[in-house]
Order: C-alpha cells, then sequence, then structure tokens
C-alpha cells in the first residue's frame, strides 16, 4: 500500500500518547486524533476513519473493550482494532479479540515491533504471535452456548478448510501449516481467505476465536 496510514491513539496516560506518536510519526504514520477515554476514541474513529487504533483497555468514562465493540458494530469496516495492554494474559484482552479487535501489543513493546505491528495489522494480517493468540484463548475460552459472540456456521467449510482451521488454531503460521499439509504456502493463504471470506470474519484472530467457541478445537487439544 502507498497511501498514507493514519492511526488514532486511544490511551488515558499522555505520556503514553506521546510516545507512541513520536514513534508513529517518525516512521511515516499519520496519527490522526488522539483520545483519553473510550467515549473520545469512539468519536475520533467516527470523526477520522483511521485505518488502525491503538486501543488501551482500562480507560475511564467507558473502557477499551466496549470502544472496541462500537467502532467495529458501527460501520467502521475498513477499521483495524489493536489493543493495548500491561500484561500479556490480562483477561479482558480475549474479550476484546472476540469483539472484533485484530490483535493485542504490550505497553512495553519496542518502537520497531509497534511500527511493525500497525502495519501488519493494516495490511489484514493479525498479531504478530500466533502462539500468543493460542494462549490467550486456551486460558480464556469459555464455550457459552447463550452468548455464542463469533458463532458461525462451519459446514460451509470443506473438508480442508476444516483442516487449516483447525491447525490455525493451534497458532501455526502461513508456513508452518504449509509444512503440516504439504500444501504451498499460496495455496494455505487461499484456504484462509477463503475461511475468512465464508465465515463472515476480519481476520485470522477472529478465526481462532470461532474454532474455539465452535468446538472444533478445545482449549489444549487439537479438537
Amino acid at each position: 500500500m502507498t497511501d498514507r496510514l493514519r492511526a488514532v491513539i486511544a490511551d488515558d496516560q499522555a505520556l503514553v500518547r506521546t510516545g507512541f506518536r513520536m514513534i508513529l510519526t517518525a516512521n511515516g504514520i499519520e496519527v490522526a486524533a488522539e483520545a483519553a477515554n473510550g467515549d473520545e476514541a469512539v468519536a475520533a474513529v467516527r470523526r477520522t476513519r483511521p485505518d488502525v487504533v491503538l486501543m488501551d483497555i482500562r480507560m475511564p468514562q467507558m473502557d477499551g473493550l466496549e470502544a472496541t465493540r462500537r467502532i467495529l458494530a458501527g460501520g467502521s469496516e475498513d477499521t483495524r482494532v489493536l489493543i493495548l495492554t500491561t500484561y500479556d494474559l490480562d483477561h479482558y484482552v480475549y474479550a476484546a479479540l472476540a469483539a472484533g479487535a485484530s490483535g493485542f501489543l504490550l505497553k512495553d513493546v519496542s518502537p520497531e515491533h509497534l511500527v511493525a505491528a500497525v502495519r501488519l495489522v493494516r495490511s489484514g494480517d493479525a498479531l504478530l504471535a500466533p502462539t500468543i493468540t493460542r494462549r490467550l484463548v486456551e486460558r480464556f475460552a469459555r464455550r457459552d452456548e447463550a452468548k455464542p459472540t463469533l458463532h458461525r456456521d462451519l459446514h460451509q467449510l470443506t473438508p480442508r478448510e476444516l483442516d487449516v482451521l483447525r491447525l490455525l488454531a493451534t497458532g501455526l503460521s502461513n508456513a508452518e501449516l504449509a509444512g503440516q499439509l504439504t500444501l504451498s504456502v499460496a495455496t494455505v493463504k487461499t484456504h484462509v481467505a477463503s475461511i475468512l471470506s465464508k465465515l463472515d470474519l476480519r481476520d485470522r484472530v477472529q478465526a481462532v476465536v470461532v474454532a474455539y467457541e465452535t468446538g472444533l478445537i478445545s482449549p489444549g487439544g487439537t479438537g
């Protein structure tokens, strides 16, 4: 993509916002707006239509989780949300991923990692470490038939696509999937794209959540 990447930074700590702004701006990423709470974040996204939102979870008035839900349910189809958290196993993170966030970063992330993550999420991918997704889901996923957050009908998928989804949910990268299934990486990418399209999902993070919530794979198992 050659057009300028635009971001919104939502964090109740001014120092954090300033630091992230400096890092992003120095790397050619435009900061369209800043927000100190969830209400401001939702308003900023609706006003500026950024590519990526860096969203803190714990903020006053409205937390980042509710702000993420409102942003992604409010017609911002092209906006990706990247959750910021202090702890790598913050119990809110799984709920944020289920709400549609495309991944998460620790607040002590290096400048290089931050920039790479923002660009990666904007490109339509998700998370820099798939194994972290698996660890989060395995720890916090709880099947609740009354609240199937991302329930989808898996009967739409072909047997091969189900195989890909099972392995994807264990945290394997496309290259690792290709090795396991004796396929080319390009073919794996095609299968992943088909899965996302058929199940109406934003990215592979949501695919992981669906795999657990539908029972295709269980925490600690392979389905």
